[in-house]
């Protein structure tokens, strides 16, 4: 009997410790392997010396030289172009539609049951049956706690949108669609016309560096509300840049196509906002998550705009002290040919072989596989603007971000800047709220781990 005991005692310890004899063996999580998203490259971090290395020729003296650590991520190999924005502007105008025209499906108690109409446009969750336990439990008990009976409700992705009048399914689609548009009396040329001031993206973030100061031991506690940040913007790219940008001066042609045409669609983005920029950023976070949680795979860390230092280190494409991003101090190559889109001479805007932007992957990229680091447009990054912050932020992943300050920096020049501002070093800054016909940007994405330390 005693026997028996201590067998039937040694198999519940073996069950209970997992069969591991009671060791340290830690929670094993799936294996993580990175991935490189696309249309991206990776840029392996270091240490550099941010700030001019020659003379300081504007005496502006913004940049001082300091020795800074940047660590390892991803950057878009070119500036993000008309038709990636696009996809982003498509993709909210889509969601509000299927927003509005389930609403109206639930207004009218039609479902998919109702066959062919604007009930195929119901609510994925109007049809209980086919919901989790956790989605009926989310259903019942918070969609209707907020002041939007809708919000936070799944829309149905898999119909498409009828955006041709002919094509409209019903009475009720009709009314729905017909709001998104601007009135008859204002369309010209018999075109229809969609308010785009009715695209617009909500999205919420969490306001870490602001938790942090206020010394909160834990940013995930209940106590992390206030600083749980909700935003509301206009995404559509400002048009009217290409006239207000330039004072007597013919530019109607960029402002009636630009973004709208296909012959400018691998040009790169302008008109956006800093704020806009980061709002990109976010949907595109959620986009890519959107299909990872789909897929069952892990889900991937935030897109966003790079720092300042981050930006000048992938600039300088790992080469420490060259005053461009190709090294040289040179703006021709050995056959005489410009090596940035910007304004040679004054009033000279072609000599580059370029009168505005040019695609974004033209002229060589720099040795990080990045286009267009100089001139084309300048990029946004995610740091705010102070002539000495050289001086005291950190020489750790160095950035400077304060809510209070809506002058943001901007990097590389222009095509209507002069050879300065191509200069990986030089600095300079717009506000947040601001969009100009020469400035766009680029996104990042941090490189979670590190590559593994091997001794030759």
């Amino acid at each position: 009997m005693k026997k028996i005991f201590v067998l039937i005692a040694t198999v519940l310890l073996l069950i209970g410790c997992g069969n591991k004899r009671g060791e340290l063996v830690g929670v094993k999580q799936k294996k993580w392997f990175p991935e490189k998203p696309f249309g991206m490259t990776k840029v392996d971090g270091g240490a550099y010396i941010m700030g001019k290395a020659d003379d300081d020729m504007a005496q502006l003296q913004n940049a001082q030289a300091k020795t800074v650590t940047v660590r390892s991520f991803y950057m878009d190999e070119t500036e993000i172009t008309n038709s990636e924005y696009r996809q982003f502007v498509y993709w909210v105008r889509d969601s509000i539609a299927l927003a509005m025209l389930a609403r109206k499906a639930d207004e009218l108690d039609l479902g998919e049951e109702a066959g062919d109409g604007i009930g195929e446009f119901a609510f994925a969750d109007a049809d209980t049956a086919d919901l989790s336990e956790f989605q009926k439990y989310m259903k019942a008990n918070y969609y209707d706690l907020n002041e939007d009976l809708y919000a936070g409700r799944p829309l149905n992705w898999d119909n498409d949108i009828a955006w041709t009048p002919e094509d409209y399914v019903d009475q009720a689609y009709v009314e729905v669609m017909d709001s998104l548009y601007l009135p008859p009396e204002v369309w010209y040329n018999g075109e229809m016309k969609l308010d785009i001031n009715k695209l617009k993206y909500k999205y919420s973030w969490f306001d870490a560096e602001a938790a942090a100061l206020e010394r909160k031991r834990n940013l995930f506690a209940r106590d992390r509300l206030p600083f749980i940040k909700k935003e509301e913007i206009e995404i559509y790219p400002d048009t009217t840049v290409w006239i207000k940008d330039f004072n007597y001066s013919y530019n109607e042609p960029m402002h009636n196509d630009y973004f709208s045409h296909p012959a400018y669609q691998d040009y790169p983005v302008v008109g956006v906002s800093w704020s806009q920029a980061v709002a990109f950023c976010n949907w595109r976070t959620s986009y890519k998550n959107s299909y990872q949680k789909k897929n069952n795979k892990p889900l991937v860390n935030y897109f966003r705009l790079p720092t300042e230092a981050e930006w000048e280190y992938a600039a300088r494409g790992g080469i420490p002290s060259g005053i461009y991003p190709w090294g040289s101090p040179y703006l021709l190559n050995d056959r005489g040919c410009f090596l940035a889109n910007f304004k040679p001479l004054r009033g000279d805007y072609s000599s580059d072989q370029a009168m505005y932007t040019v695609e974004a992957r033209s002229y060589l990229a720099n040795d990080y596989n990045l286009y267009n680091m100089a001139g084309n447009v300048a990029e946004w990054t995610g740091s705010s603007y102070d002539p000495g912050a050289y001086e005291y932020v950190s020489s750790l992943n160095p950035n400077l971000s304060l809510a209070q300050e809506k002058r943001k920096v901007v990097r590389g020049g222009s095509w209507k800047d002069v050879a300065y501002f191509l200069r990986v070093s030089s600095r300079d800054f717009e506000y947040a709220d601001t969009a100009r016909s020469y400035i766009g940007f680029r996104t990042v994405q941090d490189y979670l781990g590190s590559e593994k330390v091997k001794i030759k």
